[in-house]
């Protein structure tokens, strides 16, 4: 990458350090500017002052889930556009079943997020997406010899 353009800041939140340890490692190594907050205060106070290209949302934080704090960033006027890829241990079929039982009106114009993963997360289909929802070039780790 080239030293005239700025590093994109990726924003981490999720309660399990280990993860947030290895997305940041791996972001960083890919040319963005990993940050991390371990729960949904922490990541909303992190999302107003920070401004970050995207929000990596685990859905399942204990105490605030990730779905609630995904309605705040789209219903803030500041955070509504950026992209977020929401990572659970829970599968996207059961996911979205969750939300339907839950009573999460889809018709009140809450946005599908830019991606659902489920963990464990793969380093290059992750990848893939950041790259994507932010417009950057690929990671160069991931550039082939030949």
């Amino acid at each position: 990458m080239s030293p005239e353009l700025q590093r994109k800041k990726i924003l981490i939140i999720d309660d399990q350090l280990d993860i947030r340890i290895f997305l940041c490692n791996l972001l960083g190594n890919c040319g963005y500017e990993p940050i991390d907050a371990g729960d949904k205060d922490e990541g909303m106070q992190m999302a107003v002052n920070e401004k970050p290209a995207l929000i990596i949302l685990d859905v399942t934080m204990p105490k605030e889930r990730g779905l609630q704090m995904y309605r705040e960033l789209k219903a803030h006027e500041d955070l509504e556009n950026i992209p977020v890829i929401m990572v659970s241990s829970i599968d996207k079929k059961t996911f979205s079943f969750y939300q339907r039982f839950q009573g999460t009106p889809r018709h009140k114009g809450l946005p599908d997020p830019g991606a659902y993963l489920e963990k464990p997360l793969e380093a290059e289909e992750l990848i893939k997406l950041v790259r994507t929802l932010t417009e950057t070039d690929e990671c160069p780790l991931a550039e082939d010899d030949g």
